[in-house]
């Protein structure tokens, strides 16, 4: 059997792809670079909004990986993604750094659009791969991941304040290099591999993703010190980048503690070889061999050569699933969530100024590791709450579109401080919306088909960004300019630039939160007969 293949090869592959992970947060970093571009090629907020509206519509060519994940091997889709994001990124540095001139602005949008392209072959690679390879564990596997997707925003933001002084060029360049080079690590070690077999594998699993789960907390909470600690020297700063990677590749202790365990497993085998295989056996009936469980027959069964629709919780064709009213639902929910989210980390660095705030930084690197928790806990305790009771995991969705919609509104006042607590309630609700949603389809929809409709829900973020960057926030905010005497034309200054902006967006997360409470009362059968179905399996009454 080849290493890969062995549990080790199978964590190390786990740990390879939270390193794509970490890096693949990169489209949600323009806020980092965005008033240079914006200087540099004398754009409106109106352009500048349809700059980031052209880097969220890379995700729309999303359903090219999404197609391939079912054709091509995990490397190709990896050496993909991060050829894509090698010339998307370094093409924006070499205008940002001034080595070319601005290129006209129809090819920017193409550059643009190209590394934000980049990161869907990278999350398509990663989430396909592992949630086959863990489908047992599904809430914890999509919390991990997405969590350091949410990590990875702060990660780049902070190394380059600390080793660059959040110089916008040497952003672009660690955002062109870095991600090319963890792929190509990835590509040596991540791959589909066989699930847990039983109940003792499950629960290893379950114990391995806990120990993840504490070493990415320890992480966030590395980042957020370094971030509400102000100002850092020379030597800090260099100390906590050598920390980060150490907390980086703290992962590495799983597989290697899971071949320690396979050596002692070994030995104990060998040990009972030496002892005598049949004891009693004259006196002890033979142990009959457990039936094969009779397979449950699917609806979807051919009848008159005409083909059924599934049920809610099998696997769907992407024309099966789009035919559902559920699917609908979950897509419309997720586009009030994760475009009202996109509009303000995309404008998050107009949002600062506007509110008199110079350094917008620390803002895009709470929302990023608030981001992270929402990930990191939904995705383990909806996972919990499922097991244990049954709860339907899109009600997760809805208590964060009450927090979110709480957020837009604490911003709209412009109290002193409300930019703060706002990134923060919006990035944990975003992180909460990315995890939950990842792990709902495969539920509702199966895994079957699970690239193509992951990389169809995510046109929501193009989708999303267009219509609350682009369109709304975009046409507002000059129209606030324009107004604006202090502004010289193409910049707002004051609380009233986003006010209306913010108000329509609370709105729409009141609309998402009625649509998440509708979905959760739909699918309450499915995930009752998931809690059954765990509850009661041959697996869960085993010593």
């Amino acid at each position: 059997m080849s290493p890969l293949l062995t549990p080790a090869g199978k964590w190390l592959g786990f740990v390879t792809a939270i390193w794509v992970q970490a890096i693949s947060g990169n489209n949600y970093t323009f806020s980092n670079y965005s008033d240079a571009l914006k200087s540099i090629m004398a754009l409106t907020q109106l352009e500048l909004n349809t700059l980031s509206v052209a880097k969220d519509a890379g995700k729309a060519f999303g359903l090219l990986s999404g197609i391939a994940s079912d054709r091509m091997s995990t490397s190709v889709i990896l050496l993909i993604g991060s050829f894509e994001g090698l010339i998307g990124y370094g093409v924006q540095w070499l205008v940002v750094s001034q080595r070319i001139h601005p290129l006209p602005y129809w090819q920017m949008c193409i550059f643009l659009c190209l590394g934000g392209n980049s990161t869907t072959w990278m999350n398509t690679a990663v989430l396909v791969t592992c949630m086959r390879n863990f489908p047992k564990n599904r809430g914890p596997v999509s919390g991990i991941l997405k969590g350091y997707v949410g990590l990875s925003t702060a990660i780049f933001t902070d190394i380059c304040t600390a080793l660059f002084s959040s110089n916008p060029s040497a952003f672009l360049l660690i955002l062109a290099i870095v991600p090319a080079v963890i792929c190509l690590a990835a590509v040596l070690f991540l791959r589909e591999t066989t699930p847990a077999a039983d109940l003792i594998e499950e629960k290893e699993e379950a114990r391995f993703f806990n120990i993840f789960n504490v070493i990415a907390i320890v992480a966030a909470v590395y980042l957020l010190a370094f971030d509400i600690t102000g100002n850092h020297g020379h030597v800090v700063s260099h100390v906590f980048v050598a920390g980060l990677m150490l907390l980086l590749a703290t992962p590495l202790f799983v597989p290697l503690y899971s071949v320690l365990l396979k050596l002692k497993s070994n030995s104990d085998i060998e040990q009972q070889i030496k002892e005598p295989l049949l004891v009693g056996t004259e006196d002890s009936p033979a142990k009959p061999q457990n039936p094969e469980p009779a397979r449950a027959v699917s609806p979807i069964v051919e009848n008159a050569g005409i083909k059924q629709q599934p049920m809610i919780g099998e696997d769907h064709t992407i024309i099966e699933m789009m035919r559902t009213f559920d699917f609908w639902i979950l897509f419309l929910s997720f586009l009030c969530g994760v475009g009202t989210g996109m509009c303000v980390m995309n404008n998050m660095g107009q949002m600062g100024l506007a509110l008199g705030y110079v350094d917008v930084s620390i803002f895009v690197s709470l929302t990023s590791i608030w981001g992270f928790f929402g990930r990191i806990i939904s995705g383990l305790v909806s996972e919990q709450l499922l097991w244990k009771f049954g709860t339907p995991r899109p009600l997760w969705n809805a208590a964060s579109q009450v927090l979110m919609t709480l957020g837009f509104v604490i911003m709209a006042l412009a109290l002193p401080g409300s930019l703060y607590i706002g990134s923060i309630l919006v990035g944990i609700c975003y992180g909460v919306r990315l995890t939950i949603t990842v792990a709902v389809a495969s539920e509702l929809f199966g895994l079957k088909y699970y690239g193509l409709l992951y990389n169809i829900l995510i046109l929501n973020l193009p989708l999303g960004s267009f219509l609350f960057s682009g369109l709304l926030a975009g046409y507002l905010y000059d129209a606030e300019a324009a107004r604006s005497p202090a502004g010289g034309g193409n910049t707002c200054v004051g609380p009233h630039c986003y006010f209306l902006v913010f108000l329509i967006m609370a709105l729409a997360s009141v609309v998402g939160l009625g649509l998440d409470v509708l979905l959760a009362i739909r699918t309450k059968k499915v995930y009752s007969k998931i809690y059954t179905d765990k509850k009661f399996s041959p697996s869960s009454t085993v010593a």
